[in-house]
């Protein structure tokens, strides 16, 4: 397995940089002028002889451009710097909060994410003689893949979970003896809920979600599978598994520098933002130059952080700046909601509800009490206080009987506009 970044000293991190600039320069070498969509945008940039060069060059990508340059350039757009018939591997992003992405990655490229997701492996603890439980269908979204073909070639016992209910997938977990599981936090969350009686896990690698790095839906998912602690990590379709969790700082992901250019950017100047400032991540991908991005602005908000002089966001993905809400002039982000409200075990499962009360931004939450909760009008009284407490904000709190939410597999779609 690959040695996981982390421990550098000084000099190390300037080696590291020196790293980094000579992977950009293979990667602008091999794009330019192969690749059209980065040709044309390169094209008045001037020479880059630094990683500040290209900083201060290159413009910033956005999921709208390579968005627009796929419906002028159906079916794939123009952002591929190889003939077609190189490409094996086909993805596609959820499109929950735009129109899906279609991506396309050589064997190279392939091989290049199965690299980092082995970093990831690595730092979760994992060893050979594991067995990896996939607990989910697989779609076209670029995770399940590459997790799944990454554990293989690591030599683990890889089981898929695709096309089972949750109680078959928990009867397999306990049957095949699996000692790792992967899902989304909501996922695991569902999954023991159903029960965790003969289980051998003792990792639940999470994604998709920032519960990973919520210390109380990281504290309930620990609470029903005990025995097992929750790693978390996050990537994305568009440039593949970024981050780790650092294992002595729970909650806190560690860029995997040797793969990706990060920097974390103020929302509105789009300058570097300092540690322990909250900004925009943005990315470049060093050695997918089939399909590269140059300067990517994810759309995710983290808190910046260095954990042994490697880039690292404090408290994982704090958020998406799709997802922010403004109720009565207080910015909202549904983790701060879902921290609270997953301080309570007694609630099995929760709905936000977005309106509008004439020109006046709404909102209210429904919960479901779980089996067992003695005092389900105290639970929403007592979920309402700590609400104004935290966040500043009067929001009700209803309660529907078990079973009325919906249960998720994938992405949890809790918050709904009315």
């Amino acid at each position: 397995m690959r040695a996981v970044p982390g421990g550098a000293t000084r000099s190390g991190r300037a080696a590291l940089e020196a790293e980094q600039f000579a992977s950009l320069r293979s990667l602008l070498k091999a794009i330019v002028p192969a690749n059209a969509f980065y040709t044309t945008r390169l094209r008045n940039c001037g020479e880059i002889t630094s990683l500040e060069d290209f900083r201060r060059l290159v413009p910033f990508t956005t999921k709208t451009e390579l968005i627009e340059d796929q419906k002028a350039h159906p079916p794939y757009g123009s952002n591929l710097s190889c003939p077609l018939e190189h490409y094996t591997r086909f993805s596609q992003t959820s499109g929950t909060s735009a129109v899906p992405l279609r991506w396309l990655d050589t064997p190279e490229n392939w091989e290049w994410m199965l690299g980092s997701w082995e970093t990831i492996y690595h730092a979760a603890g994992v060893v050979v003689g594991d067995r990896v439980f996939f607990a989910f269908s697989f779609g076209p979204f670029l995770g399940f893949w590459t997790s799944f073909e990454a554990a293989a070639k690591l030599g683990l016992l890889c089981i898929p979970g695709g096309g089972l209910s949750s109680e078959a997938r928990m009867r397999a977990i306990v049957e095949t003896g699996a000692t790792i599981l992967c899902c989304t936090p909501t996922y695991a969350l569902r999954l023991g809920q159903i029960g965790t009686a003969g289980s051998q896990l003792h990792t639940i690698i999470v994604a998709g979600e920032p519960g990973g790095s919520i210390s109380s839906t990281r504290a309930q998912i620990e609470k029903l599978w005990a025995g097992a602690r929750v790693f978390d990590h996050h990537g994305m379709t568009e440039v593949g598994p970024v981050s780790y969790e650092y294992a002595e700082r729970p909650g806190t992901l560690c860029v995997i520098e040797s793969s990706y250019l990060a920097e974390i950017i103020d929302l509105i100047t789009g300058q570097p933002v300092g540690n322990g400032q909250n900004g925009e991540l943005v990315l470049t991908t060093l050695g997918r130059t089939g399909s590269p991005l140059l300067r990517y602005r994810t759309g995710d908000i983290v808190k910046k952080a260095l954990v042994n002089d490697t880039l690292a966001f404090e408290g994982g993905i704090l958020g998406r700046i799709d997802d922010m809400v403004i109720v009565r002039g207080v910015n909202l982000y549904p983790t701060a909601v879902e921290q609270i409200i997953r301080e309570h075990a007694e609630i099995a499962e929760y709905r936000v509800a977005l309106g509008k009360s004439g020109v006046m931004d709404e909102i209210a939450i429904t919960i479901e009490p779980a089996d067992g909760c003695a005092a389900p009008a105290a639970l929403a009284a007592t979920l309402e206080s700590e609400l104004r407490r935290a966040l500043g904000l009067r929001i009700p709190v209803s309660l529907v009987r078990s079973g009325a939410l919906p249960r998720f597999e994938m992405k949890a779609k809790r918050w709904v506009r009315l």
